[in-house]
């Protein structure tokens, strides 16, 4: 590890994951001891449509929280003549994957993960393991890129993930799991042998006995005949054969009522369920729930992972201290599970939507207890914030919303917006209804019409609060307008009144001004489950 990173905080990157994994000062080779990645594919498509021919200049890849489906264009293009002049495997896969593929959106998200899973191979360790997690309409193509990037020699486990019980797909058989490949780059990778609970057929199978106290157990053989290593020869009560332990381990589970006798007085060591770490996790795993509505932990993103997923993940391939990288870390289920295993992290996303997301779960999940991190990539100032309206408007609207705490109304590429960029709802009295404050971000050159149709969706919308967010001046006839709206008074705390209409530059919010709303119970985000930092047992290895 990098003497200078050790002492770098915890970080949130915000931008293209692969311009920033290129930068090399920031990302030396031999930086990660684990990595994660759920890279955004839009698994809802259909079969024919993902493989439907492109003519070449639709629009470059897009990748947001709620439409990530890559398609073949003009930066599809040039990314594939830069990288197949390598001289390597994965350049010569993706010349021949064009020639059976032709120009769709299936190669156009093959050509967008090659640099970056031979980025991410670079600066992986040595002792490194990565897991990618994806679903069956990509896997086997990707399985060939990690091949080609990684080796078949390190290769270690398909994971199937059944997240879901039954599935109705029309036409085929349900779909209800998905693929986790997991890849070392050596063989000195970390192992630390992870459990899973044993399913109720096994428990009822095995774990026929239970003691007056009610405490299930399952009869362990004592003999080490048959046992690799052989084992130790001695007299136990009249008995004389090869014991898997030596007899001062005989007397004291013997002492402590773990041994138990046939009828033919041959000694077997009782194995208490509720002793258990449970079976060694296998390729399989279907004791891990996706997240349904009822879940504590679930907030609402599209893609969100269980942490129960990750925790397994990290655990398995890494100990306390080290560095885990999600370079599509989405709502930040990887860097939650991190930070309370104790393991330090790097976030990237390319959406400020996730960024956001992820800065309330810390907070929310860790209070006081949260590690310092810092955020990249993100607007510092004016002209920063101008540059990133210039450059992705939706972008721009999605960090200021997320500036003011508000939470984004809807996917910005799917049109319309209603006049709201996003929402607050916050409770001042017992009727458990929230009240709501709406917000507009404005880049351009702005005017008092503009105001005016805010005052109207406020209206609309049954809000209370109109906030419009501006890159530029207000004009004064703005300012008069949003006056004459007087103030939001409520019911139970007379004494506090809130401006109906409010006007926040960015310079405001970057100086610390803020949305003036009563406070106590901001219910913007959903809040993160409180959680505790540690790492529990010290596991086994299975290197």
């Amino acid at each position: 590890m990098s003497t200078q990173f050790q002492e770098w905080k915890n970080r949130l990157y915000f931008g293209d994951n692969l311009p920033i994994l290129q930068n090399r000062e920031n990302f030396p080779d031999d930086l990660f001891d684990l990595m994660y990645l759920d890279p955004p594919f839009n698994s809802k498509a259909t079969y024919n449509v993902i493989f439907a021919e492109k003519n070449g200049i639709q629009s470059s890849a897009q990748i947001t929280a709620f439409e990530d489906t890559w398609h073949w264009g003009q930066e599809t293009e040039s990314t594939y003549f830069d990288f197949v002049r390598r001289p390597d495997k994965a350049a010569d896969l993706l010349v021949t994957l064009r020639s059976f593929l032709g120009e769709n959106d299936m190669m156009a998200y093959l050509v967008m993960m090659a640099p970056r899973l031979v980025e991410l191979y670079r600066v992986l360790k040595p002792s490194g393991s990565l897991y990618l997690h994806c679903d069956t309409v990509a896997s086997h193509y990707l399985k060939l890129l990690l091949d080609a990037v990684f080796s078949p020699v390190n290769f270690r486990n398909e994971i199937i993930w059944k997240r879901t019980s039954g599935h109705s797909d029309s036409g085929k058989y349900g779909r209800v799991h998905d693929t986790i490949f997991y890849y070392v780059k050596s063989s000195t990778h970390i192992g630390n042998k992870p459990y899973q609970e044993y399913d109720a057929n096994y428990v009822e199978q095995y774990y026929r006995y239970s003691d007056p106290d009610g405490r299930i157990w399952m009869s362990g053989d004592l003999s080490a005949a048959g046992l690799s290593g052989g084992g130790y020869e001695y007299d136990w009560n009249g008995i004389v054969r090869v014991w898997r332990c030596p007899r001062t381990t005989m007397e004291k589970l013997d002492k402590e009522g773990k041994i138990f006798y046939t009828k033919n007085r041959v000694p077997r060591r009782k194995r208490y369920l509720d002793e258990s770490k449970g079976m060694p996790a296998q390729d399989v795993w279907s004791d891990i729930e996706a997240l349904r509505s009822w879940h504590k932990e679930r907030l609402g993103y599209p893609t969100q992972k269980p942490e129960a997923l990750l925790e397994r993940i990290i655990r398995a391939s890494s100990d306390e201290g080290d560095l885990v990288l999600d370079p599509f870390c989405g709502c930040g289920t990887t860097i939650a599970v991190a930070e309370r295993l104790k393991r330090r992290w790097i976030g990237i996303d390319i959406t400020y939507l996730a960024i956001s997301l992820m800065k309330t779960r810390l907070l929310d999940t860790f209070a006081d207890e949260l590690s310092p991190y810092d955020v990249i990539g993100d607007p510092k100032d004016l002209s920063g914030a101008a540059a990133l309206a210039t450059e992705n408007r939706f972008q721009f609207e999605w960090w200021a919303v997320g500036k003011v705490g508000a939470y984004p109304s809807q996917d910005k590429k799917k049109g319309a917006d209603s006049g709201i960029d996003g929402i607050i709802k916050f409770f001042d009295d017992n009727s458990g209804k929230p009240k709501k404050v709406v917000v507009q971000v404005k880049s351009g050159k702005v005017q008092v019409s503009q105001l005016r149709d805010l005052m109207g969706v406020v209206k609309r919308e049954n809000a209370v609060i109109g906030v419009f967010i501006t890159l530029k001046q207000p004009t004064e006839p703005m300012s008069k307008e949003a006056l004459k709206e007087g103030f939001y008074v409520p019911e139970h705390f007379p004494q506090d009144k809130y401006p109906r209409i409010q006007i926040l530059t960015i310079e405001d919010i970057l100086s610390g001004g803020a949305i003036q709303y009563p406070s106590g119970a901001d219910a913007t985000f959903k809040r993160a489950e409180r959680k505790r930092k540690g790492d529990g047992e010290k596991q086994d290895s299975f290197l």
